[in-house]
């Protein structure tokens, strides 16, 4: 899941910039090839495994994640599916670090294969070779290829909606978070040192007030007994990761985490560009006091993740922002509440949707057997091919309970070579680190989300999700360019706003100054702009 989660912060500080459009327009959705008109013929399907009657091979592309092992023809995953399926996939695998700059060549040069996996391929781009019919519509062959996605999206309206771009068509299939997986919707969460807690006689904060007192506690007490004042009250991923974390307690950021700078005012039910509101202003103004205080130092706002891994394995962490614990194979923290702020919110609001990602399975026009490609990556959504994805091979790469729950085995948990869970699962399978058109369940995931005291902390964050969290919205190509040129601008100046702000470089009394400038910026057209997406996003 590393790199889901890497991908979703990236689109919680860009999705107001670079993310294109849903549609509800009148253009009919162009249907996907039918056996007669397949671009080199179809295929006899059979209904079970194998999917073909006679071999084939397909030509996809997709990166080796840092924890797996990059010989995809030999990963046993990809080796006992062929077996079942009766189709060879001749990989063209690049490292994560390359990924992007290939798939951008390979697709501008047309030299590009018959599958795109795993890669993540974004709104803009699905809209744009969509359009030019590089990338094919999938529509009809998920309507009559993948009934285990077809389920999926039958029960769940709001992931179709999400998929669908302007013209109507689907052209990605998605990564998904089950909708019931409370965990991993939750992602992020608040943890604090039960020892240090104890050591204080204090309680779980559950109002600002209360996280307030916590961590000043934290900050003057000897809790480490070394007679130094070295104590970290709390770290976390630059001041935007705090800031997300304190919306809800100022009733922002009510529609999740994916859109950070945008959601709906209760008030008046239009949308409402979070960071000028006045209830952003005071959450600023709280981390400003946090950092006059020296709670937090400058450090965190540029800390690395490593860093904090680090720093964190030290036990010297009084809480932090973060999936789990076991990110780290930290011990001793619990999950925080829900805070509740001074005007009475009480909101969680770094809640992801089910839909990761749109493009996480492209088929291109050089495709030969779509029919059959369809069916071989549907499989993926169903609950045994779910298993198999994430836990591997029974007796191998995992065991079933006596209760009827999954759980790796010693080689995978404990691994002889000393390998961590990721590397050691990546002997088996490729999810670790990969945008994987799968569905992320509770059962059958058992990385930081899928841990005992992650799933116990969702529990309690449960009752305060927002009612409806948005996935990405999409935009046609002239929207996208005039929402970039405007975007790009309005986000990099709130960042460096944000930053100066709560260390106290720029004066809360140049607030209306702000606000002003943000909006000779172009703020107003931004916002006409995003609204197209909305209105389309809730017309799918």
């Amino acid at each position: 899941m590393k790199r889901v989660t890497l991908i979703i912060l990236m689109l919680v500080l860009f999705s107001t910039v670079l993310l294109t459009a849903c549609s509800g327009g009148t253009e009919k959705p162009t249907t996907s090839p039918s056996p007669s008109d397949a671009p080199s013929g179809s295929d006899a399907l059979n209904p079970g495994m194998p999917i073909v009657n006679s071999p084939i091979s397909l030509k996809v592309f997709s990166y080796y994640p840092a924890a797996v092992n990059p010989d995809w023809s030999n990963i046993r995953l990809w080796k006992d599916y062929e077996k079942m399926t009766g189709i060879h996939i001749d990989w063209d695998l690049v490292p994560a670090a390359n990924m992007t700059e290939r798939l951008n060549l390979m697709l501008a040069s047309g030299d590009y294969p018959e599958i795109i996996y795993g890669t993540g391929v974004s709104n803009l781009d699905l809209v744009k070779y969509g359009e030019t019919k590089v990338f094919l519509p999938l529509n009809d062959l998920i309507d009559n290829h993948a009934p285990n996605l077809k389920k999926l999206l039958d029960e769940n309206p709001s992931i179709r909606k999400s998929i669908t771009m302007p013209d109507g068509n689907i052209y990605g299939l998605p990564a998904l978070f089950d909708p019931e997986f409370s965990s991993v919707l939750s992602g992020q969460k608040f943890w604090v040192k039960e020892d240090w807690l104890k050591q204080l006689g204090m309680k779980l904060p559950t109002t600002v007030d209360e996280l307030y007192l916590l961590l000043k506690a934290m900050h003057e007490t000897d809790l480490n007994k070394n007679g130094k004042q070295d104590e970290i009250p709390i770290s976390f991923f630059g001041p935007q990761h705090l800031l997300s974390y304190l919306k809800g307690a100022w009733g922002l950021g009510n529609r999740g985490y994916k859109h950070a700078l945008v959601d709906v005012d209760p008030k008046t039910n239009e949308l409402r560009f979070i960071p000028t509101d006045p209830g952003y202003k005071e959450i600023l103004e709280f981390m400003n006091k946090l950092y006059k205080e020296n709670i937090f130092t400058k450090e965190l706002f540029t800390i690395t993740n490593e860093e904090f891994v680090a720093r964190a394995s030290e036990g010297n962490v009084g809480t932090f922002l973060g999936i789990g614990p076991a990110a780290f194979n930290g011990t001793g923290y619990v999950g925080g509440e829900v805070l509740k702020g001074p005007h009475g919110d009480q909101m969680y609001a770094l809640v992801n949707p089910s839909v990761i990602i749109n493009g996480a399975f492209v088929l291109t026009d050089k495709n030969k057997h779509p029919e059959a490609s369809m069916r071989w990556a549907d499989y993926f959504y169903s609950e045994e091919g779910v298993r198999m994805y994430f836990m591997g091979f029974e007796g191998d790469t995992y065991k079933v309970t006596e209760d009827g729950n999954y759980e790796y085995t010693d080689e995978i948990v404990k691994n002889p070579k000393g390998l961590n869970l990721n590397q050691a699962i990546g002997q088996y399978l490729v999810w670790p680190g990969l945008g994987y058109p799968s569905i992320v369940k509770q059962k059958t995931f058992k990385g930081t989300e899928g841990s005992a005291d992650a799933v116990a902390a969702a529990e309690k964050l449960k009752p305060y999700f927002p009612k409806e969290t948005w996935a990405d919205f999409s935009y046609t190509p002239e929207e996208n360019d005039q929402f970039t040129a405007y975007g790009t601008d309005i986000y990099t100046y709130i960042m460096e706003m944000q930053a100066k702000f709560v260390s106290g470089e720029i004066p809360f009394t140049d607030w209306d100054k702000y606000v002003s400038t943000l909006k000779k910026m172009g703020l107003d057209k931004y916002m006409e702009i995003y609204n197209l997406g909305y209105q389309r996003y809730q017309n799918n």
